[in-house]
């Protein structure tokens, strides 16, 4: 007598869906890229010798939609892991994140609604810690420190050496500085007082949980 083995089908692949999760993550991505080429649509390009406040947000919008679109593929072509429930807390603080990012980095207006535009000193910071709490174990001094190092980076890289036309102080603040300061002056101060208040946050941070430490004895009964 022969006795076949069979070898169970794994949950989760029946049909044409061999992977479930990725489809599911394909989706969101091409998602998230249609959002971010819808907000953007209004932004020149321009051209590679000079390139226009849109040509960056666009083809990360573009190379995000072509994740998505590989991951859709894999779905049905090779097997991975069954959807497993999730909290809607990710996707929705990513998303608001770059709403908030959107809508505070130009002047914005909806109805009765109009949001002065605050620029990137602003709008970067807001952005990255909004995003950053959509994981459960962000802390807010991290994410504070991750804010003011990041948003100086990307003030420098796309202003100062790529010269795109990115909006970065409110109306309010273009007087403190020099009138004599050209735009790029006022730019690289402003990125080096960010990064400079990355740094206090750091080692103030350091420093409170050094004085916070509690001495405990180990088994010998030595401190």
């Amino acid at each position: 007598m022969s006795i076949s083995h069979e070898r169970p089908e794994a949950p989760g692949r029946q049909g044409p869906v061999r992977a479930p999760q990725s489809l599911a993550g394909g989706i969101f991505l091409l998602a998230l890229a249609a959002l971010a080429l819808w907000l953007g649509r209004d932004l020149s390009q321009g051209t590679l010798s000079s390139m226009g406040p849109g040509m960056l947000p666009d083809w990360l919008a573009i190379g995000v939609g072509l994740c998505g679109l590989a991951l859709v593929f894999f779905a049905f072509t090779r097997d991975g892991e069954a959807l497993e429930g999730w909290s809607l807390r990710g996707p929705a603080l990513v998303i608001i994140a770059i709403l908030a990012f959107a809508v505070t980095i130009r002047p914005f207006s909806f109805g009765p609604l109009s949001i002065p535009g605050l620029g990137l000193i602003v709008a970067g910071p807001l952005a990255i810690i909004i995003g950053g709490f959509a994981s459960p174990d962000s802390r807010l001094r991290e994410l504070v420190i991750l804010s003011l190092s990041l948003t100086p980076f990307c003030m420098i890289l796309f202003g100062d050496l790529l010269n795109l036309p990115i909006p970065v102080f409110p109306q309010a603040l273009t007087g403190l500085f020099p009138a004599e300061w050209s735009q790029k002056d006022v730019l690289r101060a402003t990125a080096a007082i960010m990064a400079a208040a990355a740094v206090v946050v750091y080692f103030a941070g350091r420093r409170r949980g050094r004085t916070t430490e509690i001495e405990v004895p180990d088994h010998s009964g030595r401190i």
